[in-house]
């Protein structure tokens, strides 16, 4: 039998540690502390990522893994578009007419949509196009009226070459398609088979499609020349509403109804099984177009679950919250700072009598009381780390700052020029800025006051005065402030405001206007890259997260807890979410975030 080296003109290492990096992949070494021979192996797998905003029945999506959209909704106003950026998602255009079921493909900043159904029973078949430049959405050439449907499928992987086919009119059921150029619609070749198949279910280009299941319940894969379908090799399972995205010849299928987890990959003439999704569900939408089948997007009907699929030799971990030791004392409203594994929280509402001194020190397990504040306060806000934290402000309104050490709290002898509590404050213990709030009792201020160390500054105005706002921002030359109210509380914000350390400008609007939410005001995180979590909206306490990135506001995995008058420490990929209010009462629930990770999929060898 031939060598190792023979083969491969090389013998295998002998190492202590494994590598750190898909470089590796198809090597094989043999590692020394494990005793145990090693490789790393490319394979497919699926991991959650941050949920959609509505969990509708599209008129359309498209895109690519980082880039997607989807669009439509089955309940009013039904005139959403979603826009995906690899991590979450965020509002897009409003489309001009409401649908569901529908047809669409093409990227994020160049897509259409055409026919669907009304976003209220009774179906039929709608003419209605539309395109979006990744902005709007623009009336186009309407869809000849024989050829109105929904639920039909689309191919296609840019805006002026595409097709729809099958689908309803209710009645009759199509087998008809009808190809689009950019400009004109005209008959194209009969599906072999007619009916609904799944609101825009299908993938790769005008010349060169594919589409998997159905109608209905079924195991038919068909493709598209530009002129003809013709029938291929089955899919493994009868399903109707399979997820699709890739190429006609590089292709994956998922989920659909009855409801499974299965994936499929296909290479033209063969399916193979990959790696499961993580949620089983009846109606599943792919997003890929004619990009590779190994990093797709899927979104699933009747929820707002997300989940991607990569095909390679690193093994993605999705970014989620998760518990970890609470405060020994429950409360809401303190002064937060530092990083995921060495924060303070000082004063807060502990309930009556109000306010409390107590001061506690996170160490990434659990916390421990430490020296208390000087001045018992509640609404208080913090800034700074763990070794040179900072408090200022407070309820009943007042100015009294004072400075953390690590071991203790010292009053400092210049208070803000206006007292007030309800605000925001981000930066360090030496650059702080504090924002908006109420005073004396209830008026709602636009203020902004800079620390420097030893006093306190009249800075620019906000644009918006507002209470119960959130802040991030490691320097008062790098801040973002975001969300709160108005002084009766019945208006929510949306409003972001970035500061450069002299001017505030406007910046991308919350997903979810609320109050009392939380940000991550320390650590890594900047005004170009944050987390606002948590908050009242009106209604509930949220457990909704979002993310900033210096433009706009996406969606990422929601808090364990939802809550209010919450409050954070670390950045955005190492946070802490501490305390707050809920039903029944105030909080000692600590939660740690931690975001998006990749490690080499590193497998150990064995004889067979």
């Amino acid at each position: 039998m031939a060598t190792y080296r023979e083969l491969h003109g090389k013998a295998v290492k002998t190492v202590t540690t494994n590598p750190s990096d898909d470089a590796a992949e198809g090597q094989i070494w043999f590692n020394s502390t494990d005793n145990t021979f090693k490789s790393v192996v490319a394979s497919g797998v699926w991991h959650s990522t941050a949920a959609r905003l509505f969990s509708d029945a599209p008129a359309g999506q498209g895109g690519t893994q980082n880039a997607a959209w989807t669009c439509g909704d089955d309940s009013p106003p039904g005139t959403n578009t979603e826009e995906y950026n690899g991590t979450g998602w965020s509002t897009g255009g409003t489309m001009n007419t409401a649908r569901r079921y529908g047809q669409g493909w093409g990227t994020q900043t160049a897509a259409i949509t055409a026919s669907g159904s009304p976003p209220s029973p009774p179906n039929t078949g709608m003419t209605a196009v539309e395109e979006y430049d990744g902005t709007a959405w623009t009336a186009s050439t309407s869809v000849p009226s024989p050829y109105a449907r929904y639920l039909g499928g689309s191919i296609g992987s840019v805006s002026t070459a595409g097709a729809i086919f099958c689908g309803s009119q209710n009645p009759p059921n199509l087998d008809t398609t009808v190809e689009w150029n950019g400009s004109s619609w005209t008959g194209g070749g009969n599906y072999p088979f007619s009916g609904p198949v799944g609101a825009g279910a299908g993938c790769g280009t005008l010349t060169a499609g594919l589409f998997m299941g159905g109608p209905g319940v079924g195991n038919v894969v068909c493709k598209y020349d530009g002129s003809n379908w013709t029938t291929t090799t089955n899919y493994p399972a009868s399903k109707g509403g399979i997820g699709a995205a890739g190429t006609q010849t590089a292709a994956i299928g998922f989920g659909g109804s009855p409801a499974t987890t299965n994936a499929f990959l296909f290479d033209g003439s063969t399916f193979t099984a990959t790696g499961s999704l993580g949620l089983s569900n009846g109606g599943s939408y792919g997003m890929g177009g004619s990009s590779p089948s190994t990093t797709t997007v899927g979104t699933f009907s009747g929820n707002t679950s997300t989940e991607e699929f990569n095909q390679s030799a690193t093994v993605i971990t999705a970014g989620a919250w998760a518990s970890s030791g609470g405060l020994n004392t429950a409360r809401l409203a303190g002064a937060s700072g530092g990083t995921q594994t060495a924060a303070f929280y000082a004063g807060g509402r502990v309930g009556p009598p109000g306010g409390t001194a107590l001061s506690e020190e996170y160490n990434g397990t659990s916390w421990t009381e430490g020296n208390n504040l000087n001045t018992p306060r509640q609404y208080v806000e913090g800034a700074g780390t763990e070794a040179a934290g900072l408090a200022a402000g407070g309820y009943p309104a007042t100015g009294a700052t004072e400075e953390y050490n690590g071991t203790s709290w010292a009053s400092q002898p210049n208070s803000m020029g206006t007292g007030r509590a309800f605000g925001g404050m981000a930066g360090a213990q030496d650059s702080a800025v504090y924002a908006g709030g109420t005073y004396p009792s209830t008026a709602v201020t636009a203020f902004v006051e800079e620390y420097n160390g030893t006093s306190w500054s009249e800075q620019n105005d906000l644009s918006q005065a507002r209470k119960y706002l959130a802040a991030a921002g490691t320097a008062d030359t790098n801040v973002v402030v975001f969300g709160g109210s108005d002084q009766p509380g019945s208006t929510k914000y949306t409003n972001t405001e970035e500061y450069d350390g002299t001017n505030w400008t406007n910046g991308g609007a919350l997903i979810t206007a609320r109050q009392g939410l939380g940000g991550s005001p320390g650590g890594p995180g900047t005004k170009a890259d944050t987390l606002a979590f948590g908050g009242y909206d009106g209604s509930n306490a949220s457990a909704a997260t979002e993310g900033y990135d210096g433009t706009s506001w996406s969606t990422r995995p929601s808090l364990g807890t939802a809550r209010y008058d919450i409050r954070g420490a670390g950045g955005p990929t190492a946070g802490l979410a501490i305390g707050g209010e809920a039903p029944p009462g105030i909080q000692t629930a600590t939660e740690e975030f931690t975001g998006e990770t990749t490690s080499v999929n590193i497998e150990t060898l064995t004889q067979s």
